[in-house]
């Protein structure tokens, strides 16, 4: 029996366990993709998201940062505010809003859609970050009307508020069957790939080597 606090020794012959390894912080600037089930990933797999496919981009080109993925599948522009102060606890260096298509697909009000996206972009300047906004449009079913007041959401906050825009996220991938899953409204892993690409294209004037 051993007393209480105390170990029993080593046998003789025994090597030493390693001392456990501290972590070592990751003191990068964090770039928060924050959006819904494009930006989560949806349907691909796991890995495979553009936010994913948008750090090894970065590392590839040189720039230390770290992105996390904030996408959560299904969200509303109300759930993205619903939940902002959890991407503003990172202290983000630059947040990626891709927000909205939920809102279109739902047939919900321009007015709330274009109101709720106005208030995160102007939460997350106010803590400091940099923004880059990612536009979207509708399949063509909803109408030319409704489609062209939703695209302008985008182009209005973007002009409102001086963030960069990304005119349409999925440029280059909607409307290609190797790109985008059988919904027609997700990415595959290679057109996530290609997305990643069209967002550094808009991010690097946001950034520092």
């Amino acid at each position: 029996m051993f007393a209480c606090g105390s170990s029993p020794s080593p046998p003789r012959n025994a090597q030493p366990e390693p001392a456990p390894r501290s972590e070592v912080p990751d003191g990068r600037p964090i770039i928060v993709a924050f959006g819904d089930s494009l930006t989560a990933g949806f349907g691909a797999d796991p890995g495979k998201s553009y936010p994913d496919f948008l750090q090894q981009e970065l590392d590839r080109r040189g720039y230390r940062y770290r992105v996390v993925n904030a996408g959560i599948s299904g969200e509303t522009t109300t759930d993205a505010l619903a939940r902002l102060t959890t991407v503003t606890a990172l202290k983000p260096a630059v947040v990626i809003v891709e927000f909205g298509g939920n809102d279109g697909l739902r047939g919900l009000p321009i007015a709330a859609t274009s109101s709720n996206l106005d208030q995160i972009v102007v939460e997350l300047q106010q803590s400091g970050a940099a923004i880059l906004l990612a536009g979207m449009t509708l399949p063509p079913n909803y109408g030319p009307d409704y489609i062209s007041n939703f695209q302008r959401i985008y182009s209005g906050i973007a002009a409102k508020h001086k963030v960069a825009l990304i005119p349409f996220l999925l440029a280059g991938v909607a409307g290609t069957t190797r790109y985008m899953q059988q919904d027609g409204l997700h990415a595959t892993a290679e057109g996530n790939r290609l997305v990643a690409v069209t967002v550094v294209r808009y991010l690097e004037p946001l950034l520092h080597r």
